[in-house]
């Protein structure tokens, strides 16, 4: 028998246009994989010739799920070229709002784009309430937890069913033979969903308060635009004041109420029906991970003693070597578009982002089925991306909270290391396990755990260091053009919730001459490079077993533990209404 093509076009659940491609064996375990970006981002083009203090509400736009992140990367890119420092409170909230927006994202993440990979649906339609309740009762102190609960949401999802409609809960893979919980174990992750949509309007209002608007509250370069006055009892329009600090700080500890009694102990309820999954979907996870390091505790400070997050690489596994990773190094990040749909002058040569090119070129080549408007099948031997193939000193890596709970756990930081080694002991897995889907999945979580924490720890800290006299947020002494120096560059290092962020900027005569943005899933969903390494995607399906040939919710599995981001909405409707893609098995 031939080996089998699966084609899953769009990835759905995810933020942007994501196409897979695997090759089977006759036992249906993947031995091929390819990751196709099927859209064109454009804002580098949009950028060049405008005023680098605009930047950030331009490429804050690439995304709203990761909103605010690509704005502190871009002012910190453009405040790095122009020699900004920023005061101490700017850098609090910075953290305080890139805290809020990990909480945030990470349980969006769980709840409503990965975790349905895991929980099956239709089966909570079986439970009993009761036992749910109990369940609910013996792995947390949940407020809502009573049996009576559990049979209000059940019966709410038997009217989805009975209406014929599923709702949010349409078009999945229900009953497929991947999925392992017991009914009331699913009956309680389907409670959480819903719960979790409810809370997350609380997360947000920390943007709102200080950001004025959540998606895409606002940045400045030099600082915050957050008036502080902690007298001022809000007449004033005042951002940060004691009645907003005080309502921030009620946000913070739910927040962590909620992670604690929630999340985590849903995920370990979970994680011993899926143990398998601890030794599937790894790819360069256990060889190359990438970090740039982030939440600086000292204001213009992002170097080794100031991170909480840790600066990086580890290459072929080994965890005692740590590579320091330097972004305006040329020679250590470059991106290649051999396999991508751009041109270069010297094909097969890379790129350092400083001296990035974005010119497209859309054309399919050899091994390609199809036509330009009717793709079957895209050949690995010649493009087939719009993303971009960034490598570090030669190597494709990936990037991302396993990426960072590993590299600090190498590092023994002492607050992921005691976060990672009571949830493996609490699994009855080693470290290896981290390794894999479900530790990617688990690494979420832990993290979720530790950015509400700091989310408390900045808040106090705002209030301390305010009461101690300081009113400061911005620093205004380079905001005018005619103090720039003709020619510079910078570059702004972050991490994203879906991993190392970078924006690199060059200014010439007061305006972009060139901008260029490498994303999480730049590195992530890269396609293949000249040395025909696999991007992480790929990778990491390699080996994974397949139950059901025309219902690969195993490639879901794995490819939404990466949360993908891969710009703008999934459109999968033609206006009349008709279905354009669709998973294809040949």
């Amino acid at each position: 028998m031939a080996n089998q093509k699966i084609v899953v076009d769009p990835i759905t659940r995810i933020e942007g246009h994501l196409r897979m491609q695997a090759v089977m064996d006759d036992n249906n375990v993947i031995v091929d994989a390819m990751s196709t970006g099927t859209m064109w981002r454009g804002l580098e083009v949009i950028l060049k010739g405008r005023d680098p203090r605009d930047a950030w509400a331009f490429v804050e736009r690439i995304c709203g799920v990761c909103t605010g992140i690509h704005a502190l990367s871009a002012v910190r890119a453009v405040e790095d070229a122009l020699g900004i420092k920023i005061p101490k409170n700017a850098n609090i909230i910075r953290n305080l709002m890139n805290a809020t927006l990990y909480c945030q994202d990470h349980l969006t993440h769980f709840y409503q784009l990965h975790g349905l990979d895991w929980i099956d649906v239709v089966s909570a339609l079986n439970a009993d309430p009761k036992k749910t309740s109990e369940i609910q009762v013996a792995i947390s102190n949940h407020a809502l937890s009573s049996p009576a609960y559990f049979k209000e949401i059940q019966d709410r999802l038997k009217k989805f069913v009975a209406s014929g409609q599923l709702g949010i809960f349409a078009n999945a893979y229900w009953g497929n033979p991947a999925y392992k919980l017991p009914p009331e174990v699913n009956l309680l992750g389907v409670t959480h969903y819903l719960e979790s949509l409810d809370y997350q309007r609380q997360i947000v209002k920390v943007h709102t308060i200080l950001g004025g608007k959540n998606p895409h509250p606002n940045y400045l370069v030099g600082g915050v635009p957050c008036p502080i006055n902690m007298n001022d009892t809000g007449a004033q329009g005042t951002m940060v004041n004691q009645i907003w600090v005080n309502y921030i700080r009620d946000i913070a500890k739910d927040t962590i109420k909620f992670i604690e009694e929630v999340y985590y102990p849903d995920l370990m309820a979970m994680a011993p029906f899926y143990k398998d999954w601890f030794k599937i979907g790894g790819g360069l996870s256990n060889q190359n991970l990438l970090c740039y390091g982030d939440f600086p505790r000292y204001a213009n400070d992002l170097s080794e003693k100031s991170l909480l997050m840790p600066n990086g690489a580890i290459i072929d596994g080994k965890l005692d070597e740590i590579h320091p990773v330097d972004l305006k190094d040329p020679n250590q990040i470059k991106e290649f578009v051999d396999h991508s749909w751009y041109q270069y002058p010297q094909p097969d040569a890379g790129l350092h982002p400083w001296d990035g090119i974005t010119d497209p070129k859309f054309e399919l080549g050899a091994g390609t089925e199809g036509t330009k408007t009717d793709i079957k099948w895209l050949g690995a031997e010649s493009r087939y991306s719009w993303i971009k193939a960034p490598r570090w000193n030669g190597h494709a890596m990936e990037t991302g909270p396993l990426a960072r709970m590993v590299l600090a756990y190498a590092k023994k930081m002492p607050e992921q290391t005691e976060l990672v080694n009571e949830a493996l002991s609490k699994a009855g897995v080693p470290i290896q396990a981290m390794f894999s889907t479900l530790g990617r999945t688990l690494a979420r979580c832990l993290e979720a755990r530790m950015m509400a924490r700091e989310m408390l720890r900045c808040v106090d800290e705002l209030e301390a260091n305010i009461k101690a006299g300081d009113e400061v947020a911005a620093n205004m002494e380079k905001w005018e053009p005619s103090t720039w120096p003709l020619e510079c560059k910078g570059v702004g290092p972050a991490e994203a919730p879906r991993g190392a962020l970078g924006h690199w900027c060059v200014i010439k005569g007061g305006v972009i001459a060139n901008w260029q943005a490498v994303v999480p899933s730049t590195w992530n969903a890269s396609p293949r490079d000249p040395k025909g390494q696999l991007g992480a995607y790929e990778a990491a399906l390699l080996g994974t077993p397949v139950a059901v040939a025309n219902q690969p919710l195993e490639i879901l599995r794995t490819i939404h533990s990466f949360d993908p981001c891969l710009a703008c909405a999934t459109h999968v409707l033609s206006t009349e209404g008709q279905e354009l893609c669709k998973v294809q098995v040949r």
